[in-house]
């Protein structure tokens, strides 16, 4: 079979949101560019086209209006301490330095100026433990999600596909670089429609192939030794970020830099109607409810609370006895909290109907609760505690949950109230009034009350394992979006951009993230590589 060739000044590999920002760039600048995706025509947009869409953003016109006191300075602070940054990783730290000071308007200003905007609340999340986390609110949501955020990308990447200067295949897997004269020249691949090989030729080669992590072969291969891992996890990211493309460049003498730091998510269920083998679907797990033990006892002595660090909420998930957990709530708090992320389940955002959303959050999302309850075996309802740990057993084929025990743990917790709020002494409920101070978070977390009190039912138990997401880590690139190799010296004619290069610098979120630093950090890769190329 006769082999296709494409030559074009600029490969771009891998056609999610890094991927589609740098071709547009170098679209807008007058280049010819290819830009190779594996997935299908429809998929393009990569992981992002199924995320939630939230960034973190800093000094903002949002912010200010909700008078919140950001700066760049104030930003790198929390940053660098959450994510424990040493002073010896310096392209991550320059990278975190660099997001926190050109995010407003690289990434808040561009995308409205590109006919997106966000939902008028700023959302606080991970605080850290010790409020050593997000020192102020920063989490911006794009209304219509990331799948709107996608679908505009790919509009402007046609509408600057000016004389043809575009080439845009999909269903194209990459499976080797070329090399000449001592610069990546191009690549080689394979249309998986047809079986043809095909070749690549380019001035400039950009990697935006996603993270390592997409295959749980890969995340196990890349795990920090000596930090617990449990026996089964379900996959939250994209099945081709297979870590090909990162292994190819480093046997050309890149560097990868933090494989092992991740960002995954401690409570997952089973996609309902999955994409791939072991999709799991991340729920944000609700402040409100018990977080339990394969037993059915809290988890303790420090009860497990979301919003807070989701990298501790993981290790200590990824610690228990068995691989997955049980969030014991009832329906009111479910109303109330439940919310999944991603696109699919955030009908509202997504949709753009305004109207219905502030509904469903003043009056609860009782429409989420019973499509959850309808499609997930995963998520079990019953008017009795005994009857809610019989159906917990039938799901996990044995007898750990005993029915007195998931009593007494219900009851343990109620008899906090026996007193009153004023004398409550529960860390658990200490982290929700505290989030109940901040306006929005009041909107979406249920004033403290008895699990068991009257007219809050049925019971409702979710079963739960660790769910892995996105490679914190990656090549390591400048600030130019360069790779480099193990010298700290730029590999003539290849860039990587995006989760491939670790959203800057072979991992600028360092061990954690503020959450919500990876769409922005998509953004700013590729549009410092396209600058670089595009001079």
């Amino acid at each position: 079979m006769k082999q296709t060739h494409h030559h074009a000044e600029v490969l771009v590999i891998g056609g999610g949101l890094a991927g589609l920002v740098t071709a547009i760039e170098c679209l807008r600048a007058g280049k010819r560019v290819t830009l190779v995706d594996r997935d299908t025509p429809e998929r393009l947009g990569g992981l992002a086209r199924w995320a939630f869409g939230g960034m973190a953003l800093v000094d903002t016109p949002l912010q200010r209006r909700m008078k919140l006191r950001d700066s760049p300075e104030r930003a790198l602070a929390d940053w660098v301490r959450f994510g424990e940054l040493s002073e010896h990783e310096v392209w991550p730290r320059q990278w975190a330095a660099y997001y926190v000071a050109h995010c407003r308007e690289q990434v808040y200003d561009w995308l409205v100026a590109q006919g997106l905007s966000f939902m008028p609340a700023v959302n606080w999340v991970e605080r850290g433990l010790q409020g050593n986390g997000n020192s102020v609110p920063r989490y911006h949501v794009l209304w219509g999600t990331s799948q709107r955020l996608s679908a505009r990308m790919i509009e402007l990447l046609h509408q600057a596909n000016t004389g043809g200067r575009l080439t845009l295949l999909s269903s194209h897997r990459v499976d080797s670089l070329q090399t000449a004269d001592g610069r990546v020249s191009g690549a080689v691949g394979v249309d998986e429609t047809t079986g043809r090989d095909v070749q690549f030729s380019a001035d400039t080669v950009v990697l935006a192939m996603g993270g390592i992590n997409g295959g749980h072969e890969e995340v196990r291969a890349n795990w920090v030794p000596g930090r617990p891992m449990p026996a089964n996890m379900l996959n939250g990211a994209h099945p081709f970020a297979d870590g090909k493309l990162h292994r190819l460049v480093a046997g050309l003498g890149g560097l990868i830099t933090h494989a092992g730091d991740m960002w995954n998510y401690a409570a997952g269920i089973p996609h309902p109607h999955p994409h791939f083998a072991g999709h799991g679907l991340s729920a944000i797990p609700c402040k409100s409810a018990l977080w339990l033990d394969h037993s059915g006892r809290r988890i303790g002595p420090a009860p497990l609370v979301t919003g807070f660090d989701t990298h501790v909420l993981c290790q200590r998930v990824a610690a228990l006895e068995k691989p997955y957990t049980w969030q014991l709530l009832n329906w009111r708090i479910a109303a109330k909290e439940l919310a999944f992320s991603g696109a699919e389940h955030n009908q509202r955002i997504r949709d753009r109907q305004f109207l219905m959303f502030l509904k469903e959050t003043l009056l609860g999302n009782h429409r989420l609760v019973k499509q959850v309850a309808a499609e997930s075996p995963h998520f079990l309802l019953d008017d009795t505690l005994v009857g809610l740990a019989a159906k917990m057993n039938a799901l996990t084929g044995n007898d750990d949950v005993k029915a007195d025990v998931l009593q007494q743990t219900a009851d343990a917790f109620d008899a906090n109230f026996d007193r009153g709020l004023s004398v409550v002494n529960d860390d658990q409920i200490r982290r929700i009034e505290h989030a109940r101070h901040w306006p929005p978070d009041r909107l979406r977390t249920c004033k403290p009350a008895p699990l068991q009190a009257r007219g809050t039912g049925p019971f409702i138990a979710m079963h739960l394992q660790l769910i892995t997401r996105k490679s914190l880590g990656g090549l390591q690139t400048d600030l130019q979006s360069r790779v480099l190799d193990a010298r700290g010296v730029a590999m003539p004619g290849l860039y990587c951009v995006g989760e491939a290069a670790g959203f800057g610098g072979g991992g600028a979120g360092g061990k954690r993230s503020l959450e919500g630093t990876f769409l922005p950090g998509c953004i700013l890769t590729a549009k410092a590589a396209a600058r670089s190329i595009c001079g």
